[in-house]
Parts: C-alpha cells; structure tokens; sequence
C-alpha cells in the first residue's frame, strides 16, 4: 500500500518560489494572556504585572495571525498561498523548532514588539506514509531595546492516511528521569490553549472531524502546548533558571484524554537539561534540549 506523490518537480519548484517572503506583525505583550495560561496550566504565580518578563515560549501568545472567516479551509487553517506557500496536503502539524533568546533583553509585558517572518527553505520527503513537505520560517522578534529572540519554527505537511493504513511504530521513551510530572490533558485544556493562540485548527477541538477525516482516535494536543508543558516542567524544578535556548522535535501525536509523563533529566554541565514527553504506551512523543545561563 503506498501513496501516490502529490509533489513533482515542476510543482516543488513552484513552492519554492515562496522562499524569502516574509510577513511582519506589531503587537502589544499585554498581562492578559500570559495571566489565562498560568491559570489554564495550573500554576499559582502571582499576577503578572508590567516589566514582568515573559516565561520562555510565551510568545506564541503573541503575532497571532487574524483571518476573516471567508479566509478560513476546511481544516480551520487559513487558505494556503498568501505568507505560507499553497501545499497540496491536507494534514498540516508543528514539527519541531529552535528558539535563542538574549538574556539581557527578554520579552516584557508592556513591551510593544514587532516580528519579523521569513520562509526560510521548503524541502520535500519522500516517507513510509507518503509526501512529506517541511516548510521552515525564521522569527526574529524585537522590541524597543533591540533583538530579543530568534526562532526557527519547522511545520510539516503530510498525505491523509490510506483506510487501514498502519501507524508507524512507536519509540520507546527512556525510563528513570530525575524529574516526572504525569497529567491527562483534557478538552477543557486543549480548547483554552486554541483559545489563547487564536488557533481554528480542527485537530485540536472537533473530534468529528478529527476522527472522521483525519483518521485519528481523539483530539490531537498542539506540538506548541507539549513544547510549553516541558518548559512549564523546568520552570517548576529550576524556577529561577534563564533559559538560553531551546530546540524540540514532536515524533509522533499526543490524544486527549490520555495520560502523559513530562520527564526532565539535568546534564553534568549544569547547564543542558534534556526534556522528553511519553504517551500512556510510553512511547515517545516529542524530544527537546534546554540550555540555561551558567
């Protein structure tokens, strides 16, 4: 059983052509959303008042893109074609992605920022599943003190699964981490994190659709959500740790109702922290490595 390729030559050419776009947005980082995603994650920080810097990856709350309902497919994303190239695979996920903060210059409330986008390359897989397409964009985030983060954010787009069609196997996750956090996400929890990052995907709130059509068994936890969980782990065991810089591959979908484990293992240096998430098979869904300030 194999999928027939959607992507020629001619038509990744085409593709192609999107590299070096780019995209600027302006926002304000209000108190507002970092104060729902400390609620929605559980925690009993006090309020976040102004000059309060940003936790890391707490920007995805911000440069939200906003489309007119018109503008939306039927996966709840925005029509392909205008600042992402127009791919012709139906299942789009967040792949992976590397951020470099300036620790002298972190994100604060109250800061009016400005990110700047780029299409950084678009290559394309030929996998067990069929066409994968992988389209990489550069963030650069500044505010009025200059630089204050990079990223480098890798989104996959792939073939809708064949009736029958096995899933790949699993990796097995590694045992005995120093530190463990278990929790269930649950609807409530993946509806309030689309809710903050103004996300229409219909993976992640219409179990309909995502079953149905997307041929999974449950709503499907956002990539960005697991990344934030992990961070959200070492934020609890290091609180006053500077995160330097973070990378994170997702390796296979995390369901809702579901148990998951958090596991965070400190390297000899002090300084290199690896992350990793498992599902309730205890098969490894993302990977990630943390650097913090000496």
């Amino acid at each position: 059983m194999s999928h027939p390729s959607r992507i020629d030559p001619a038509l990744l050419s085409r593709l192609q052509g999107w590299i070096g776009k780019t995209e600027v947005l302006e926002d304000e980082i209000t108190a507002a959303p970092p104060r729902a995603l400390t609620a929605s994650l559980d925690r009993d920080d006090p309020p976040p008042e102004r000059g309060t810097a940003l936790p890391a990856l707490w920007h995805w709350l911000y440069f939200l893109p906003v489309y007119r309902a018109s503008e939306i497919g039927p996966d709840g994303h925005a029509r392909r074609g205008s600042f992402l190239p127009p791919v012709p695979l139906p299942r789009r996920m967040w792949a992976g992605g590397r951020l470099q903060w300036e620790p002298a210059n972190p994100l604060r409330v109250g800061d009016a920022a400005r990110r700047v986008s780029t299409v950084a390359s678009i290559t394309h897989k030929a996998g067990r599943t069929g066409d994968l397409l992988f389209v990489t964009v550069r963030h650069e985030l500044h505010n009025a003190r200059g630089l204050a983060m990079t990223e480098e954010h890798d989104i996959v787009y792939r073939a809708a699964p064949l009736p029958g069609e096995p899933a790949p196997p699993p990796v097995a996750s590694e045992a005995g981490a120093a530190w463990q956090r278990e929790l269930t996400p649950d609807e409530v929890l993946l509806f309030r994190y689309s809710a903050l990052t103004f996300n229409g995907h219909r993976i992640h709130y219409d179990r309909r659709y995502v079953t149905e059509t997307e041929g999974y068994p449950g709503l499907v936890v956002h990539g960005p959500l697991i990344a934030t969980l992990l961070m959200d782990l070492l934020r609890r065991e290091r609180p006053r740790a500077a995160v330097r810089s973070f990378e994170f591959k997702a390796l296979r979908p995390s369901f809702d109702g579901q148990p998951m484990r958090l596991n965070g293992q400190p390297g000899a240096d002090g300084q290199t922290i690896a992350l990793w998430a498992q599902d309730h098979e205890g098969a490894l869904t993302m990977k990630a490595k943390a650097e913090i300030e000496p």
